[in-house]
């Protein structure tokens, strides 16, 4: 009974990890690049120079700015800078029809100096964090297919577990130079390693979406009313209408000041004003994300925005809203500092991993079986083909996405659309090239292409930054040097990959080891 359950779980992983790996893969790659989403878009706008700011000030510069463009607008939003994001965000919203919202405007200022900085235009880091859970599809289809491709991967991470009985034995056996043993070891060695984290990020994307996938409660408490559990679920974004009065707006500094103070050391990322102008005026000042694991989405102070007296503080987290907002903290990883945010990101690049040698693994095995066959099967083929493409095509995607940021004039239309059609472009003249070229030619020449073009994007950043003359290590901007060296090193990386993959041509005795490594199924069952 016991060796027919695991070789159930058997079957259910090897199929659900083979239908949904090359989606997974995409996914988990796009989420491990969003960890460092803000430092991405950073480099990806290289006019917004980095500097030690006074947010205090900073916040002082923004409404100037505000009461000179957004005179009469119905809310401004401003976002306030920080290590991550230097720039000084304002954004207005104008009064609409009623029925309606209103038109939005948007500026980046300096923080220093509150002048509008003209950066280019560019989806950056964003556009991964968007593609990971909506696969830049309409919505709701895209966040259902991703939530769909995460209860497979939890369903491929139990029965990898059930299915391995010598799961610690198997993470400290590595066996190089194998063939499909070597494969077999680093996935096992790849899962028993960061397995917490595989659980813990599965688990909880499924959590964030949990009132999409399983609406019946929220459904049945708010008769179909999804707009009164949202507004439960923030209370802080209540603000009562406009008196139709005009009144001076209060200095928004010294409402920061009492903010920071009411929440002992912790930070404000963004400011909210409500009719600004008008004598029923309130602000509000938002808790930055960063300050606790627990995400929660309405902490907030609210102010009288004509007195600048407080109003009202957003009631404390419940226990459900508390659990929930741990589960997108710890999914997120925007608490993380830098050192627990590369710990996240090598975590991502583990699991990344595993789903890719998962996938080589299913088709070297099956390849074995037709070795001395004149001709590959068709499934086989098309797997292959998939898998290239997954994978180096993947990657060099999205190398592809960052020099397109780089050569694409800065005045062009549509700019960030042109990044991304790029990007998409890329990956589809990969899948074209693993159609044309046959398996290992194919991967060796696309591994080859991505290294080339990550190791180049610093020689790239020289070339065509805005400050030739002044480099960015002159001006202290390590984010930017940082990007150029994970780049760097990315690209010696795979092109040391693609040497090994060439230089491994076969010996008289792969035929022997090539029969060994059948054993592997015995092994796994």
């Amino acid at each position: 009974m016991k060796e027919g359950l695991r070789q159930s779980m058997a079957w259910l992983h090897t199929w659900t990890g083979l239908l949904f790996g090359w989606l997974l893969f995409a996914i988990f790659l796009t989420g491990t690049l969003s960890y460092f989403k803000h430092e991405i878009s950073h480099w990806m706008q290289p006019e917004i120079p980095a500097r030690a700011v006074n947010v205090e000030a900073s916040l002082g510069l923004a409404q100037r700015y505000l009461e000179q463009h957004g005179q009469g607008a119905q809310r401004w939003f401003i976002g306030l800078p920080d290590a991550r994001e230097p720039a000084l965000s304002v954004a207005w919203q104008a009064p609409g029809k009623p029925g309606e919202r209103g038109a939005f405007s948007e500026k980046l200022l300096d923080p220093t100096t509150g002048s509008e900085l003209h950066a280019r235009e560019t989806r950056g880091g964003e556009f991964f964090y968007r593609f990971h859970f909506q696969l830049q599809m309409p919505y709701p289809w895209g966040r259902w297919l991703s939530t769909m491709a995460a209860m497979v991967m939890f369903v491929a991470l139990v029965s990898g577990i059930i299915i391995h009985k010598k799961i610690f034995k198997d993470f400290f056996t590595f066996r190089p130079r194998k063939g499909q043993r070597t494969w077999l070891d680093g996935h096992n060695a790849l899962g028993v390693l960061v397995l917490p984290f595989h659980l813990m990020i599965t688990y909880s994307s499924l959590v964030i979406f949990m009132s999409m996938v399983m609406p019946a409660g929220v459904l049945i408490a708010y008769k179909g009313d999804n707009n009164a559990f949202f507004q439960d679920l923030q209370p802080a974004a209540r603000n009562t209408p406009a008196a139709g009065e005009p009144a001076p707006l209060a200095p928004l500094q010294p409402m920061l000041r009492q903010a920071l103070q009411h929440w002992s050391g912790g930070r404000a990322q963004r400011v909210v004003v409500n009719h600004p102008g008008d004598a029923n005026a309130s602000v509000q000042v938002m808790r930055h994300g960063a300050d606790q694991v627990a995400r929660n989405f309405g902490s907030a102070l609210a102010f009288n925005g004509v007195t600048g007296q407080p109003l009202s503080e957003s009631p404390g987290q419940s226990l459900p809203k508390a659990i929930g907002g741990s589960f997108y903290g710890l999914h997120m990883g925007v608490f993380a500092g830098p050192v627990l945010r590369w710990l996240y990101f090598i975590c991502g690049l583990a699991s990344t991993a595993m789903i890719g040698t998962g996938l080589v693994i299913w088709l070297g095995k099956r390849q074995l079986k037709h070795a001395k066959s004149p001709a590959m099967p068709f499934e086989l083929r098309l797997v292959e083909v998939l898998n290239i493409a997954s994978m180096p095509g993947l990657v060099l995607a999205v190398a592809a996405f960052f020099w397109a940021n780089r050569l694409l004039p800065v005045s062009l239309a549509g700019r960030a659309d042109w990044e991304v059609n790029a990007f998409f472009i890329a990956w589809g003249l990969s899948l074209l090239h693993a159609l044309v070229r046959r398996g290992r030619r194919a991967w060796i020449e696309q591994l080859s292409l991505a290294a080339l073009l990550l190791a180049g994007i610093p020689l790239l950043d020289a070339l065509t930054g805005p400050h030739l003359a002044d480099g960015f290590l002159s001006r202290g901007d390590w984010t930017l040097a940082g990007f150029d060296l994970a780049c760097l090193v990315s690209g010696l990386f795979l092109g040391w990959a693609a040497r090994k993959m060439q230089r491994a041509t076969p010996t008289p005795d792969s035929h022997k080891r090539r029969a060994r490594s059948r054993l592997i199924d015995t092994e796994v069952d």
